[in-house]
């Protein structure tokens, strides 16, 4: 029988260990706050006090952490899971992290006789939840043909991209498609609103049409009703673009909608909504319509 661990049980991660276990797999679990992880405890899955010991007895082990820095103690720390896990364990990572990082944790399993992939996701904390998230996967094909009936569990959308590191880079042009279509969601929003129309009547005919995404029918109507909620952490998308835009530097490319969404986001925290949803740009883009005349 197929065994998993999956460390790392918040917002997104305890939605996708929660389908793991719907679809019957046994899971030990860990997370920095154990209350997080008490709705799969109550679910069937087994606890453990570090992530070693879930990884121990674990053909699979899933992490998904808040930082590329959490990324690295958990893996190649002192004790940490390319140095713990059970031989010939796939080590999946599902954090949106550096490329290089992935590449150099694919390196050191492959040296212990293990296997590592890089495999971010997108699809938010509705996606997590519904099982409908898009699976970005880089490293072995052998390794990602066998966990593919895990990520299955977890989403619809799922294709290996290429060697390690290939699902970051992936996840990078995701969150640089989402950065700047932010802006425009939540300027359309303003607009309808100063031009006296019903944004949720707005959104059912522009929702169907060209602009359609995901980010506008999914957070159109819950910034307008001030809901700030996090699907996903504001703190993690500046992490993210972060990212991206030093990728971009590496690379030689010239990425000003980048570099704008992430400034705004930026002011966004100093306005202390670091733990809000990223649909709180709105506040921003708001406050700012706000001094026009």
């Amino acid at each position: 029988m197929i065994r998993a661990a999956f460390i790392g049980t918040g917002v997104m991660g305890g939605s996708m260990a929660m389908n793991l276990i719907r679809a019957g797999i046994p899971l030990t679990v860990f997370n920095r706050s154990r209350d997080k992880a008490q709705r799969l405890i109550d679910a069937g899955a087994v606890w453990a006090d570090t992530p070693s010991l879930a990884a121990r007895d674990a053909e699979f082990v899933f992490t998904i952490v808040s930082l590329p820095s959490d990324v690295r103690a958990v893996y190649l720390g002192d004790g940490g899971l390319v140095e713990t896990a059970a031989p010939n364990a796939v080590l999946i990572d599902m954090t949106t992290s550096s490329p290089s990082l992935a590449v150099e944790i694919a390196a050191a399993a492959e040296a212990r006789g293990l296997s590592a992939l890089d495999a971010p996701v997108s699809g938010g904390d509705i996606g997590a939840r519904d099982g409908t998230l898009s699976i970005m996967v880089g490293g072995d094909d052998n390794a990602f043909r066998r966990a593919l009936p895990l990520f299955q569990a977890m989403g619809k959308t799922i294709n290996r991209q290429g060697g390690p590191g290939a699902g970051q880079h992936t996840k990078m042009c995701n969150q640089i498609n989402i950065a700047s279509t932010l802006i425009g969601v939540f300027e359309s929003l303003l607009y309808a609103k100063r031009a006296g129309l019903d944004p949720e009547t707005v959104l059912r005919s522009i929702g169907a049409g060209a602009a359609a995404s995901w980010s506008l029918n999914h957070l159109f109507l819950r910034a307008d009703a001030g809901d700030f909620n996090p699907g996903f952490y504001v703190e993690h998308f500046v992490k993210d673009m972060n990212i991206a835009l030093a990728e971009t530097v590496r690379m030689g490319l010239h990425t000003p909608g980048l570099r704008l969404a992430r400034d705004l986001y930026v002011e966004l925290i100093s306005m202390g909504g670091e733990r809000q949803g990223t649909q709180a740009l709105y506040r921003v883009l708001a406050a700012a319509a706000e001094t026009q005349p």
